[in-house]
């Protein structure tokens, strides 16, 4: 008897900012419904695992800023570390909803966010988190007003940008994760023209298996989302550097046995997929199960309202593929 292919009839896909942290899925739940007392809890015990704590602090940061449950923490802990940080996430989430939806006061929150990530770097001289904080809300400095975000890069391939608060970063968290992301976020909205030698720059230093082995990835996406003439770039994910890339990271994040996120996963599934590396695509497919990401499939879908059925049929087409290999083979 032929086993069911996973396809769209196949239990549903799980969108959920923890992903596969099953530690942090309970807590965000609490964190919904107003209890905080689990995220204190998960916060101490992940201590200076710095890459965790970047990761689930962002997840709770954007949970917390929808309610007032921080205020509840502060009346019994107002000094507590792990509440300052989450209260500099919680700012910056709500300072840069502010910017996209041009809110009066947007600049207002905007400084009052910068201040309390400031304080929060001074007062936790380890923590990379404030850091993130202060890159997240570069962007909105899109004049580049602030001298923080117009030092002179490293390389001279590269512009002027927030580079201090970036390697201030990376002293407190080596290879981390999310400041790459924050780093390539800012070239993305402000010149997209030098976000391809930041990460060429990045993958320079990139650990064995890194996550940092998917920026390449997202800056696929990002092409093929700017050029207005799809057909032009559609091939892409076929040709050099792309395929090489993309080989690249699926060889070391399968072999090496480093987790990625989720949204990481996503990516590289979509550009083995996209490649027509059908059988590579299953098996990232399989290591997400049963967690998806929206990106990158909003983005590439003809609408964004389309990502979830582009997926799908694309999940179904790698099992396709792979199930076909295994005849032939």
């Amino acid at each position: 008897m032929s086993t069911p292919l996973p396809g769209r009839d196949a239990s549903r896909l799980v969108y959920h900012p923890a992903g596969h942290d099953p530690f942090l899925r309970g807590v965000v739940d609490d964190l919904r419904a107003g209890r905080w007392m689990s995220t204190r809890t998960l916060l101490a015990a992940t201590g200076q695992n710095w890459g965790v704590r970047s990761s689930r602090t962002q997840v709770l940061g954007a949970v917390a800023a929808r309610s007032d449950v921080l205020d509840h923490w502060a009346l019994e802990e107002p000094d507590n570390p792990d509440l300052l940080v989450l209260r500099a996430r919680v700012a910056v989430e709500g300072a840069v909803a502010a910017h996209r939806s041009q809110s009066r006061s947007a600049a207002q929150l905007e400084r009052a966010a910068r201040e309390l990530s400031w304080w929060a770097a001074s007062a936790l001289p380890e923590d990379p988190v404030p850091l993130l904080c202060l890159l997240t809300l570069a962007p909105l400095d899109g004049q580049q007003r602030l001298a923080a975000h117009r030092d002179q890069a490293p390389d001279a391939l590269l512009p002027p940008g927030p580079w201090r608060l970036f390697h201030e970063a990376l002293r407190r968290h080596r290879s981390g994760r999310e400041v790459h992301h924050r780093m390539l976020r800012y070239w993305f909205e402000l010149k997209p023209w030098a976000a391809t030698d930041f990460v060429n720059l990045a993958l320079l230093n990139a650990p064995a298996g890194s996550p940092l082995l998917a920026l390449p990835l997202y800056l696929s996406v990002n092409q093929y989302v700017r050029e207005r003439r799809k057909d032009a770039v559609r091939r892409q994910w076929h040709l050099e550097p792309h395929r090489g890339r993309v080989l690249t990271a699926f060889q070391q994040w399968s072999t090496t046995g480093v987790p990625w996120p989720v949204v990481d996963l996503s990516h590289l599934a979509h550009a083995l997929w996209a490649g027509s590396l059908m059988k590579e695509a299953a098996v990232v497919f399989d290591a997400l199960s049963p967690f998806a990401a929206h990106q990158p499939w909003s983005q590439v879908a003809d609408s964004p309202d389309q990502g979830e059925a582009f997926l799908y049929n694309a999940r179904l087409h790698a099992y396709v593929g792979r199930a076909h290999a295994a005849t032939r083979g």
